[in-house]
């Protein structure tokens, strides 16, 4: 025997060594960088938390907004315009998101239209959310009230069909379906390539037809996955501030939403503006709006994980 042929299990022995000292390593800068990022959370709403707890009340919650006294400032109208918002964006954008990812990913041929759409789709979800702001103010306020005669909540549409554009509710919600359409797709396709390719042969091989196959062995086990997404991106639609401050929400409006024609403001719109003030009394009630919102993400994302561990429990035999 050699001497390399003698010295290799040696060498061997040593890069197994420096490949576990590597791993732990890496393991624990994860560590590290993990409980920075709590920390810096936790000193946030820490923060958020010492500040606004002294305006949030039940008045706050149920009050108009005031402009020059922090103490009366209420948050009533802004609640109300995100939840139309939110509303808006449930009925339009999860079904034609979650429409196009199966049609895209079970039916569309594979062609190179079908790339061509992925991409800009993949492309569409990485763009700045005031871009959207601007397409909503071109499409949904801009445009269309050049034929709305003398009611500018009106397009040309909205005079046959009774539809109000302008700087309505809609116009605000539509935005927002618009931001979120892509990363509904994206969830929705990621969730639908979770699902074994035998599940589809297992239908096929049964004599279901493709929308057979689709509508009781694919959707029911994407199902989770479609709703965690879909819950996720409503989550940054509430929470976004550019698209509706572009697209005609008041940053202060006192008198809440009653229908979708109706002139709106909206959680993120308002803190913006509190925020914004010299008096240090309205940055304290800026922090009392955050700490709404918050609770209202928090309130999103645990029906996200009730959702999905209900869908999960009914598909586990």
């Amino acid at each position: 025997m050699t001497a390399p042929e003698r010295a290799q299990p040696g060498v061997k022995a040593i890069g197994r060594g420096r490949r576990r000292l590597a791993d732990r390593a890496f393991a624990w800068l994860c560590r590290i960088a993990g409980a920075f990022a709590v920390v810096v959370l936790a000193v946030l709403v820490s923060a958020i938390v010492i500040r606004g707890v002294e305006y949030l009340d039940w008045d706050f919650l149920t009050s108009p907004p005031h402009v020059f006294d922090a103490e009366q400032a209420g948050f009533k109208p802004a609640i109300l315009g995100s939840v139309w918002l939110c509303a808006i964006v449930i009925v339009v954008g999860v079904p034609v998101g979650v429409g196009a990812a199966i049609y895209l990913h079970e039916f569309a041929p594979r062609s190179r239209v079908t790339r061509i759409i992925q991409l800009n789709i993949s492309n569409l979800a990485g763009v700045p959310s005031v871009v959207y702001g601007l397409i909503g103010l071109a499409t949904f306020v801009g445009f269309w009230n050049h034929f709305g005669g003398e009611d500018p909540r009106y397009n040309l549409l909205g005079g046959l069909l009774g539809i109000p554009f302008g700087r309505t509710v809609l116009s605000g919600g539509l935005t927002l379906t618009l931001l979120v359409l892509p990363v509904i797709i994206i969830a929705s396709q990621e969730a639908l390539r979770a699902v074994p390719d035998s599940q589809r042969e297992a239908a096929r091989a049964l004599g279901a037809t493709p929308w057979q196959t689709v509508r009781r062995a694919v959707f029911p086990v994407a199902l989770p996955g479609m709703m965690t997404g879909a819950i996720l991106a409503l989550s940054r639609a509430i929470g976004e501030t550019a698209p509706i401050l572009v697209a005609g929400a008041a940053v202060i409006h006192f008198s809440s939403p009653d229908s979708l024609m109706d002139q709106y403001t909206a959680m993120p719109a308002v803190i913006y503006n509190w925020a914004d003030q010299p008096n240090q009394e309205f940055q304290s009630v800026a922090a009392s709006g955050i700490l709404v919102l918050l609770v209202v993400l928090l309130v999103f994302n645990s029906a996200a994980i009730l959702i999905r561990a209900q869908a999960q429990r009914r598909l586990t035999p």
